[in-house]
């Protein structure tokens, strides 16, 4: 036994820390929803959660309020975008000084928060994403992983800084990051424009490893054919990006 057994460390998610939301965007998810939230709430209770339900044609709106965390339904389906940026203006209208993203389809392990808050609680980032490629590990298809890398390659030299995944949608975020997004948020495909565009900013970014989950229900929005329409509208808009202004002050931490 030693000094560590007697001693465990305690959890960073333990101590008393700042006011903090979850954002989980949902998009036909009545059958992830439910345990999406019974897991972050089992994590950190003092997480408040927003699902925001970018105009499901299912029972995801009710099955989130039967959990009996706020809600907030799109009267249309605007996309992941704009789905996401809805949860950071309530964030930012709310005065949370910690959000962070979690997809509603049960990829993302809320285990793995105390991963992805550790930069920000520490104040070395202003951003942190959850990176299923870090350790080279990630079972994801040839194909598939080919054309994330060449996102990541692309973004890491506009950005210049390395990354390795630039379309994950696990992510925690400052004051400072809350900020930005709820002025300006990509559309459509915005997970890789919108690592460019807190680099642009000179915003802190951080990788850290992260395992994520097979989807258990429904089906990702991504089919063979749209990726390919994926890849050369995010290239195209990447490039654009660079012409593109800084669109609010940065809030100090």
């Amino acid at each position: 036994m030693t000094a560590d057994d007697l001693h465990p460390q305690k959890s960073t998610l333990e101590a008393p820390l700042p006011r903090r939301i979850a954002i989980v965007p949902a998009f036909n998810e009545e059958q992830a929803i439910g345990g999406v939230i019974d897991e972050i709430r089992a994590v950190d209770p003092g997480l408040k959660i927003l699902v925001v339900d970018d105009g499901s044609a299912d029972n995801t709106s009710a099955v989130a309020a039967a959990r009996g965390v706020e809600v907030i339904r799109l009267p249309f389906n605007l996309g992941i975008g704009g789905a996401v940026q809805t949860g950071y203006l309530y964030a930012m209208e709310h005065d949370f000084a910690i959000a962070v993203q979690i997809d509603g389809d049960g990829q993302h392990d809320p285990a793995q928060l105390e991963a992805l808050l550790t930069p920000i609680l520490a104040g070395t980032a202003d951003l942190v994403v959850g990176s299923r490629f870090a350790d080279g590990r990630h079972p994801a298809a040839r194909s598939r992983r080919a054309g994330m890398r060449v996102l990541a390659a692309l973004v890491s030299v506009l950005a210049r800084q390395p990354f390795t995944d630039t379309t994950s949608g696990f992510r925690a975020l400052n004051r400072r990051s809350i900020a930005l997004f709820a002025a300006d948020y990509p559309h459509d495909y915005p997970e890789v424009e919108a690592v460019l565009m807190a680099a642009r900013n000179r915003l802190r970014l951080v990788e850290v490893p992260v395992t994520m989950r097979r989807r258990e229900a429904g089906r990702s929005s991504i089919t063979t054919a749209r990726s390919f329409y994926y890849m050369a509208k995010v290239t195209i808009a990447l490039l654009m990006g660079l012409f593109r202004r800084r669109v609010v002050p940065q809030e100090e931490p």
